[in-house]
């Protein structure tokens, strides 16, 4: 039978306080707590009053759980250790935590001004409205004043951004020409350590480091032994981290209070003047389950249960204090019961604050977007520059003739790079090599190898370099090489880049502009990776913005759009180029030159939600986008032929889907072709159709025309699984005599019965 742990853990704390002999008090508070260490008896009782608070939170939580107004009781309780770790930290460090960091996030928050940390933990518990960094969105360790931005219930997926973070310190003290001291620092457990986000993070430290690079991060592992029930293997924390290029490993007992608080310091004292990786292991041990709702039993028997918690290490603390005559143990016992009756009226008012009560004020963080503002920032003034191709040679200075796809989407990186001198721009072979494409040639010679790099191989690394990018007030645009790489680092996007603002009520920021080289169409080429046609896992992140340009000058302004939603109002944005419509010049015929267009003027960029329409016809709205809409466009001219009148609608954006604008030419046609590329359950269509006949009552008859749902083929047999021209025209021809076929009359009622 399960058996709740917490008032044995209680118990166990006011018998061991009770009965703890009582020592000649001492008064001199700011000589050593103990001998050996530079800790003070003052600040050690600062640093147990916030171990208490995080333990009596944990119980609070548990308790309002019961009664039904907690909803999370992932506690803190035998990892209190990390108050040690928090005591070291500067006014303009960031700290990226795990959900174990409750005596971190109090020590952090009594060191400093503002309200009272423990306060902001219980409001988050009951998922008050008050609650100051997610406003009841979710239970997070996060604060703008303290430098933490909010983590949900995260398995090493920080630790990229952590990294990035920790890059981009430095990197922006260069671009102001100071120097920089602040650190990045993140916590996890043990368990976390396998996972391949953080390998990815700390093979990232390692290889940046090697490189001369300044990647002033801490990478703190709290390590209790368990990963919910899994045991980690003894030693094997301190194998897999003590030996790593770069990285300098540190040991510390987060059981003991001392030995934490100097193994902290050490590490810290470290990344903060060498500007380099480490690597804190602390020990520490878990209580109280993973959470309320684990029953440790099933894993861990009685006698485990109980060495685990004769380990607390508020135990260690409490004699540590006493011992030293520094607290008489009436007094620690006494000032266990005042902190537990404050926060228990603290969780009395938090319960009666408000609660969320509209899907609106839910949603209100998620996607901001002001228009004018982002306008304003799209076309921000580019200084007149000098462009250097890949090897180095200057450039002819830009004309204003019709050039395609790639070459002006090169010019407005180049642009937007000038305008906004706090803009990187990284990937792999982005730098000398200009791209696999060559969209960034010339890029790193006009701008300097300080905007424009190259990364390792490792799509998270990237994406976790922009996330810190980011939030350090850099303006990322990193580029996935191809749409499919993506895949390896999607959460990336949407468990780190897409929920911060969510779950920060817009205090944090991700500000980036993802570039993704993607979609099919490339003669010759098979496999998911180079010709993928998927984008359903980019459309279903929340806040995302997602543009897909088709047209060279569409490029151009979408990418300024984007840039001042990043700037204006920190959108996370990605840009889906089509690799096959890069170098495209011709529409209808070799060398009639009708797919390239000249450069935008700079006061252009094109708002959300603005779609394409070409042509004015009524008998059929053919909507597209990307590769669809250049076969679209052809398959019209055919249509026109045989009386068949058409507008063609180009998307562009692709989610939030610019439906608003797109209904007024469906129900003008009264039938409508949606013609997606992408796979049958991957791409826009199902949802285009449906919003346009909710929106237009059923009036406009729809259908689709769709890729297969299969990887592609190399050679040839990829038309097979593509849409064709072909198919394009055979749907809308039917589609229209559908509409226009007359229907049969009814047949005359029967003769009644005489």
């Amino acid at each position: 039978m399960a058996v709740s742990r917490t008032a044995a853990v209680d118990k166990q704390l006011r018998e061991f306080l009770s009965s703890r002999p009582p020592q000649p008090a001492r008064h001199a508070l700011d000589g050593p707590v103990r001998a050996g260490t530079d800790l003070s008896a003052r600040d050690a009782l600062r640093l147990f009053e916030a171990q208490l608070q995080s333990r009596i939170l944990d119980l609070l939580a548990r308790q309002l759980k019961a009664t039904g107004e907690s909803f999370y009781t992932i506690g803190s309780s035998g990892h209190e250790g990390n108050a040690a770790v928090a005591d070291q930290l500067e006014a303009d460090d960031v700290s990226f935590l795990h959900y174990r960091s409750g005596a971190y996030f109090c020590t952090l928050a009594d060191k400093r001004p503002g309200p009272e940390g423990a306060f902001d933990v219980l409001l988050g518990l009951v998922a008050s409205a008050d609650e100051p960094i997610a406003g009841g969105r979710h239970k997070v360790f996060g604060s703008t004043a303290l430098g933490i931005p909010p983590q949900t219930s995260t398995i090493a997926s920080h630790l990229p951004k952590a990294v990035g973070a920790a890059i981009a310190l430095d990197r922006r003290a260069r671009l102001e020409d100071r120097r920089e001291t602040a650190i990045s620092l993140c916590t996890f457990g043990d368990a976390s350590v396998n996972h391949a986000s953080a390998q990815t993070a700390l093979n990232t430290a390692s290889w940046a480091t090697h490189q001369q690079v300044p990647v002033p991060c801490l990478f703190v592992c709290e390590d209790n032994g368990l990963g919910i029930s899994v045991r980690t293997p003894e030693g094997w924390v301190e194998a897999a981290n003590a030996h790593r290029p770069g990285i300098q490993y540190f040991a510390g007992d987060g059981l003991d209070l001392v030995d934490a608080w100097e193994a902290a310091r050490s590490a810290v004292h470290w990344v903060r003047i060498k500007r380099r990786p480490a690597f804190l292991h602390l020990r520490t041990v878990r209580l109280l389950g993973h959470a309320g709702s684990d029953v440790e039993q099933l894993y861990r028997t009685p006698s485990e249960i109980r060495q685990a918690e004769a380990l607390d290490p508020l135990l260690t603390t409490a004699a540590l204090l006493i011992d030293g005559g520094w607290l008489q143990p009436a007094d620690a016992l006494a000032l266990y019961d005042d902190t537990l009756q404050r926060l228990r009226a603290l969780a009395e008012e938090a319960v009666g604050r408000p609660k969320l009560t509209t899907r609106a004020q839910v949603m209100a963080p998620l996607a901001p977007h002001d228009p004018h503002a982002v306008a304003a920032a799209a076309t921000a003034t580019a200084p007149r520059g000098v462009r250097l191709d890949a090897f180095g040679g200057e450039l002819p200075e830009e004309s204003d003739r019709p050039r395609h796809l790639a070459m002006q989407l090169n010019r407005a990186l180049h642009d937007v790079m000038l305008a906004h001198d706090d803009t990187l721009l990284f990937g792999e072979d982005v730098a000398r090599k200009g791209g696999v494409y060559h969209v960034t040639a010339g890029l790193t010679e006009s701008l300097g190898v300080g905007r424009v790099f190259n990364t390792l191989l490792d799509e998270t690394s990237i994406l976790g370099l922009a996330l810190g990018a980011g939030q350090a007030g850099l303006l990322p645009i990193p580029e996935i090489q191809y749409l499919a790489y993506l895949m390896n680092a999607i959460d990336q996007l949407r468990g780190e880049a897409g929920s911060l603002q969510f779950f920060s009520n817009g205090q944090f920021r991700n500000p980036m502009v993802v570039r993704i080289a993607g979609l099919a169409y490339q003669k010759g080429f098979g496999g998911h990776f180079h010709n993928d046609n998927g984008i359903a896992a980019l459309r279903e992140i929340p806040g995302i913005l997602l543009g897909c340009p088709a047209r060279p000058a569409d490029a151009v302004r979408m990418l300024r759009t984007m840039v001042g939603a990043a700037k204006a109002c920190g959108r996370v944005s990605v840009l889906l180029e089509p690799i096959a419509l890069y170098m495209t010049k011709d529409l209808h015929e070799d060398g009639d030159g009708e797919w390239l267009e000249p450069y935008p003027a700079p006061d252009q960029h094109l708002p959300l939600g603005e779609v394409g329409v070409t042509g004015s016809g009524t008998d059929l709205c053919i909507v597209s986008y990307a590769n669809g809409l250049r076969m679209s466009l052809r398959v019209a001219k055919r249509l026109e032929a045989a009386h068949i009148r058409c507008r063609v609608v180009d998307l562009r954006w692709l989610h939030p889907l610019p439906i608003d604008a797109l209904l007024p030419h469906a129900a003008a046609c009264g039938h409508m072709l949606v013609v997606d590329e992408c796979r049958r359950s991957s791409g826009i269509a199902d949802t285009v159709v449906a919003e346009v006949v909710e929106g237009t009552d059923g009036r406009v008859r729809t259908a689709r025309v769709v890729g297969a749902d299969s990887y592609i083929p190399l050679g040839a047999a990829a038309d097979l699984v593509l849409v064709s021209e072909d198919d394009i025209h055979s749907a809308a021809v039917k589609l229209v005599a559908d509409v226009h076929r007359p229907t049969a009359p009814k047949p005359a009622p029967l003769a009644a019965e005489p």
